[in-house]
């Protein structure tokens, strides 16, 4: 489906300079500097996947995103996907794609929604037949009917981001790219969104590449991540392993039967004490949460035990900390 070799990409952007005397140098001569986006990346994407697409702020996310959907053209490096070249292919390759950019629209500002549908129809030449059946569906799986005559500029961000998913999905493309889908959206609206997704990789195969900021959004709809940073792919593997091997840490909370006095336990920090209750945190690659829990109660009465698992914010965190990128 997706197969990217050595792809680099190089930005030449103005060197920024401050102050009066700096600014009227740079109005005659301007200094450049190169920036290294994409350097030597490498993917393979099969058929069917979601794959978490994660890492920070220009880390080349973006970058590589608009070089797979026929934005960008890199500086060297080859790129297939679906067996196109996505910047020399790129009408054809755009009929079998998705895309779906949180903070840009593809639809109207000023007119119904319906009738943005009913442009992006003459725009991808999709039968009648296949239209009506695609927006039937997509208007019960999204819930639209609410919205669906109205125009984009009256929609809240949750109904626009709809809006843009069921648009993206009218010509039944084989892949589709969704950068920051649930950016700003309610819980409800997000568990909407993250359900559709799943739904629409099940029923209909459609190949999707999720890029976002959300870790709660790649834990829920993805099962395999790909980390990038520094332009280069720094981890390709399941989300789990990285919740094993970056996940270790747990919460552990405790009640006594009597006001609470410091106990040190070897395993475990002892972070906060409050009373009758004590919360240490507990490194479980070292040792589980049950042997701390029976040395506890070898030395005090408990009354109450809460376990909580490190965040995964948190753990992907230590992702970045561990390959340096943050």
């Amino acid at each position: 489906m997706i197969e990217l070799k050595n792809i680099n990409k190089t930005f030449r952007v103005v060197k920024k300079t401050s102050g009066a005397k700096e600014a009227f140098k740079a109005m005659f001569h301007r200094e450049y500097k190169e920036i290294e986006a994409l350097k030597d990346l490498s993917l393979k994407v099969n058929e069917g996947e979601i794959v978490g697409y994660i890492g920070p702020n220009g880390a080349g996310k973006s970058t590589s995103i608009k070089v797979m959907s026929g934005i960008l053209t890199p500086d060297s490096g080859e790129c297939s996907i679906m067996g196109y070249t996505p910047w020399k292919d790129r009408r054809r390759y755009v009929k079998n794609i998705g895309v779906v950019f949180g903070q840009r629209s593809q639809l109207w500002w000023d007119v119904p929604v319906m009738d943005s549908f009913l442009l992006l129809k003459d725009i991808y030449n999709v039968p009648e037949k296949t239209f009506r059946e695609n927006v039937d569906m997509l208007t019960e799986m999204l819930n639209l009917n609410e919205f669906i005559n109205q125009p984009l500029r009256q929609l809240s961000l949750g109904q626009k981001m709809r809006a843009e998913i069921a648009g993206s999905l009218l010509h039944n493309p084989q892949l589709l790219f969704l950068d920051e889908p649930t950016i700003g959206l309610d819980a409800t609206t997000k568990l909407s969104v993250r359900n559709f997704i799943k739904t629409i990789n099940k029923e209909k195969g459609t190949t999707i590449m999720l890029t976002t900021h959300d870790m709660n959004d790649i834990d829920a709809i993805t099962d395999r991540v790909v980390l990038i940073g520094k332009g280069r792919i720094l981890y390709d593997g399941s989300f789990e392993q990285i919740k094993k091997k970056y996940g270790n840490n747990k919460t552990l909370t405790v009640s006594f039967e009597n006001e609470a006095e410091p106990i040190e336990i070897s395993g475990a920090v002892l972070t906060k004490i409050d009373r009758n209750q004590a919360t240490y945190t507990v490194d479980t690659g070292t040792v589980s949460i049950a042997e701390i829990i029976n040395r506890l109660s070898e030395k005090t009465q408990l009354t109450d035990v809460d376990v909580k698992s490190q965040a995964i914010e948190e753990i992907v965190a230590s992702l970045y900390e561990h390959f340096n990128i943050k």
